[in-house]
């Protein structure tokens, strides 16, 4: 029978390990912030657009407030998927994240098509009134705010590698690019009355743009939930350091998934088969030890250790 090196229960190195990916301080401080510029943008656009005559104002409102929505989920959600291990969830709550991940990507999706449908079905229309110059002074303003939000969030989201809120900062973008049709329909408009479609035309381009990148946010997220495991080259490296480990003389079935924002690996190590059980617990505690120091974003390592034989398919 093998011998298994287990990792670590809810304080020991698992643990240790996530503390460096997951800071539940810094996401709910940058979503918090994007929570109050959500709503105060919401309400402006709204204000302006009623004061302004402008539809795609107050239509771009709506957009602000679907933000506020994922700002929310995120805030509740961080509370719960940075939890430690318990024993309904032997391996802790990460996956929480991907679905919020995967929920924030489906909400962009649903945005940018809405947007597409209503360009595409009103291209044709021509607006009865002309927005006035503080429906464009809102649109900018927005964009220069989500703008700012966007890079805030993508820095913090890096930082502490949370896919949830580097998913949260391209919704940020996309409000931000939904405001640039706009400003461009009430510049336009406002220079040159007979230019009504500019707005339609602008904001079918923008569909493409948040559509592309909700699925960029939303297919990594559904594979996880699979559970797809590493990449070829991820697994070329864990494969490596396992291998030059001292006392390892061979290793296979490798197998990788993701938990949030890292990998639990597990493995078989072959040793001599003359060592004692002592020396060869020692070799796979050294694997494990160095899969987390040195392994690609390794979250979690279980080692099997078996006796190594010359004979095919004796081990």
């Amino acid at each position: 029978m093998a011998i298994t090196n287990q990792s670590a229960g809810p304080n020991g190195e698992f643990e240790q390990k996530r503390s460096l990916f997951a800071r539940p301080a810094a996401v709910r401080q940058v979503t918090l912030w994007g929570l109050v510029v959500n709503l105060a943008l919401s309400a402006m656009k709204f204000l302006f657009g009623i004061l302004g005559s402008s539809q795609a104002l107050v239509a771009d409102a709506v957009h602000s407030l679907s933000d506020s929505v994922t700002d929310i989920a995120i805030l509740v959600g961080v509370a719960y998927w940075n939890a430690p291990a318990d024993e309904q969830h032997p391996y802790g709550h990460a996956r929480i994240e991907t679905m919020v991940t995967a929920t924030i990507g489906i909400v962009l999706a649903a945005v940018g098509i809405g947007i597409g449908y209503h360009a595409i079905a009103g291209i044709n229309e021509k607006d009865a009134t002309r927005p006035e110059w503080i429906a464009l002074v809102a649109a900018c303003l927005s964009i220069v705010a989500k703008e700012v939000l966007y890079h805030w969030t993508i820095r913090v989201g890096k930082r502490v590698r949370s896919s949830a809120l580097l998913a949260n900062a391209w919704h940020h973008r996309s409000d931000a690019l939904s405001s640039v049709p706009v400003a461009v329909a009430v510049l336009g408009t406002r220079l040159w009355p007979a230019w009504g479609m500019l707005d339609h035309v602008a904001a079918v381009v923008v569909c493409v743009l948040i559509v592309h990148a909700a699925w960029k946010i939303a297919w990594p997220a559904l594979r996880e939930l699979s559970d797809v495991g590493a990449a070829d080259e991820q697994r070329r490296t864990i494969l490596a350091i396992a291998s030059e480990t001292v006392g390892v003389l061979s290793v296979h079935g490798l197998r990788t998934r993701y938990l949030g924002p890292g990998l639990q690996i597990d493995l078989h190590v072959l040793v001599d088969p003359e060592l004692t059980v002592r020396e060869g617990h020692d070799i796979a505690g050294a694997v494990k030890r160095r899969l987390l120091a040195e392994g690609p974003e390794v979250l979690d390592v279980l080692v099997h250790v078996e006796p190594f034989s010359d004979q095919p398919g004796a081990a």
